[in-house]
């Protein structure tokens, strides 16, 4: 896509800002892009309208049993499944069990799904059952169920395949949002989500990847030296995606494509050479050269908790001989290498990562240091700020009687000799000394106790911050050390950890919303609204399209913009016009194109992403702007 900027006022904004793009302006030292949540049957973060994407791994359950059974009869091991996971027929004998078996899945959690009907679709000759929080059940046709949520925070609902035939089995289950069924196809993100979500312009996907345990069904069951194929990826046609291999590339090639939005993929750490090809040629070749991709081996190869962790260091020093974590570092090597090769000649489309571990810069070093020099392009640590060892022991002592402002304080506390510290060494011993970008994976507030996932007993005092203005103050004054660290006339970047999720002293409040439905002028969300507001999106105020077809060049500015937009267009058809819809297709303004500037009035439009159309001698270009 080529940019050209139209009249005096566009070349002298550029003027400007190439006088200044030694020193930016505060308001343009950083460039914050989010990480996605992962998908789960109990997760809030509903990116797709088909949510059979986000059902549970199947599970087994007994058929006929007049007392019902267990939940889960855990004969699945025993069973017969397809390649796309649906079960061979179903119910099935399994030796050693007094009833046959069925199969069934389940939404644990329906907070933020949309009221209304759903609709329920399949191919194959069987039954479905449905057990939960809905109402009015019905079988409309020989493939298609609907069912109403009047009241979804508080719903489960579970699926059952009851019956399925062994020669026609039920299989390609869609379970669809209300108004969806005749556009999930040409429109599978969810509008609601994709109207929060566009705000950024980079995402990292490391958790729609599932990357951390990839292939691993147990979270334990890391210890094994088979690597995967790439026949062994995550298929479309798969029923869920919220398994242990997430989501499908093609998912992610295709947000980045129809929303020009940048990505951060990481490569499974069990993936063969032939995976990593094959990866790295998927992107290569579908991705528009447009959009810039970020590349990344793994995720936290040092953190324990997770199963890459383990295998790179046991694996590793069995491979090489070398110590921790300079084991790790072949790894890393040799994943960026394959990307290069399948990249020689367009190197300017990716950026190769090292990430690192900001707490611990001897191990930093020890991997960056090892790496072949010119073979990556940036290194990268988090910036989380949290409570430390300290913090958690004294607000443990207050229990109950700890207040936000305790944890406000301890949080402050540990910035000052922690984190800031931490990521000062990290910019002064390898960005400083290789002359290479300091990018940062993911960042935010990392307000947990110690150690992670025990109940703390000031955990009412952890799930009021996130809604009370001392994190957005916490953010704010994060956000102003952080500027003290971008230098030169490229921002900072940063990935935000992470885009929804509910609140959990024990598990740690992740996301900056709560679900994709959150009122916030009902209910806070001040690190959202902290991160809104330190964008850099006034660096980046105009947005020229050119369609290829007809060489017009159209600008859009101010992008976001709160109460007018202005158009400016190389060339209108007589009697032209410019429409404004909202992602679902709906027609919100449309007028007449007199002159080459047109100011469109747009305050009385809901925030959200917009798309303008506008017709043009050589036919309809579209560009995407957003409303604040």
């Amino acid at each position: 896509m080529k940019f050209k900027i139209i009249g005096t006022a566009f070349v002298l904004m550029l003027l400007l800002v190439h006088r200044s793009a030694a020193q930016l302006p505060d308001s343009c030292k950083l460039n914050i892009g989010t990480n996605l949540g992962g998908i789960s049957d109990y997760g809030t973060e509903l990116p797709f309208v088909d949510l059979m994407h986000s059902s549970r791994v199947f599970y087994s359950q007994d058929s006929g049993n007049p007392n019902g059974g267990p939940f889960n009869t855990e004969a699945t091991d025993s069973m017969t499944f397809r390649p796309d996971g649906y079960p061979t027929h179903s119910p099935q004998t399994v030796p050693g069990r007094q009833y046959p078996q069925k199969i069934s899945t389940i939404w644990a959690i329906t907070t933020g799904w949309p009221q209304g009907q759903y609709v329920v679709l399949y191919d194959g000759t069987g039954a479905l059952e449905f057990w939960g929080g809905f109402t009015d059940l019905t079988q409309t046709s020989a493939h298609r169920i609907v069912f109403t949520l009047n009241n979804a925070s508080n719903a489960t609902i579970q699926m059952t395949i009851a019956s399925s035939s062994i020669d026609d089995p039920i299989r390609n289950i869609r379970v669809l949002m209300p108004g969806s069924e005749n556009t999930y196809e040409t429109q599978p993100f969810n509008p609601t989500w994709l109207d929060k979500a566009l705000t950024f312009k980079a995402f990292r996907f490391m958790d729609w990847g599932q990357t951390n345990n990839w292939g691993q069904t147990e979270s334990w069951g890391w210890d094994s030296p088979e690597l995967f194929d790439w026949e062994d990826r995550q298929q479309m046609n798969h029923y869920t995606w919220a398994d242990h291999k997430g989501i499908p590339y093609e998912m992610m090639i295709r947000l980045m494509n129809d929303y020009d939005v940048d990505g951060w993929v990481c490569v499974p750490h069990r993936a063969s050479d032939e995976y990593i090809h094959q990866m790295a040629l998927l992107f290569r070749e579908r991705l528009e050269p447009s959009r810039k991709l970020t590349v990344e081996y793994s995720n936290e190869v040092w953190n324990w908790i997770f199963g890459q962790a383990q295998w790179c260091f046991h694996y590793g020093q069995a491979a090489t001989g070398l110590p921790w974590p300079e084991c790790v570092v072949p790894y890393v090597q040799n994943c960026l290498d394959i990307w290069s090769e399948e990249y020689a000649g367009q190197l300017q489309r990716i950026e190769r990562v090292v990430g690192v571990q900001a707490a611990w810069q001897d191990v930093s070093n020890r991997i960056v240091f090892n790496m072949e020099p010119g073979s990556f392009d940036a290194f990268s640590p988090a910036c989380y700020f949290g409570l430390g060892e300290t913090g958690d022991a004294t607000l443990d002592e207050l229990g109950a009687s700890a207040t936000v402002t305790d944890v406000a304080y301890w949080v402050r506390q540990t910035r000052e000799n922690n984190e800031k510290v931490w990521l000062q060494m990290q910019k002064e011993s390898i960005a400083d000394s290789l002359h290479i970008p300091m990018i940062f994976y993911e960042g935010g507030q990392h307000i947990t106790p110690t150690p992670f996932g025990v109940m703390p007993t000031y955990a009412q005092a952890l799930i009021d911050i996130q809604r009370d203005t001392a994190i957005y103050n916490l953010y704010n004054e994060w956000f102003d050390f952080l500027r003290t660290l971008q230098e030169g006339d490229e921002p900072l970047r940063l990935m935000n950890f992470s885009f929804i999720g509910q609140r959990s002293a024990q598990y740690g409040s992740w996301g900056i919303l709560e679900n994709m439905y959150q009122d916030t002028s009902v209910i806070p969300a001040p690190k959202y609204r902290a991160i809104l507001e330190n964008m850099a999106g006034d660096c980046s105020t105009s947005v020229a399209v050119e369609t290829p077809a007809s060489n017009h060049s159209w600008v859009v500015f101010p992008n976001p913009a709160q109460d007018v937009l202005k158009v400016i267009s190389g060339e209108n058809k007589p009697g032209g016009r410019l429409r404004i819809s909202n992602l679902l297709g709906q027609l919100m303004l449309e007028m007449p194109v007199h002159d080459s500037e047109t100011t469109i009035a747009i305050g009385q439009l809901a925030n959200g992403v917009y798309l303008l159309t506008a017709e043009t001698p050589g036919g309809w270009i579209t560009i995407k702007f957003v409303k604040q």
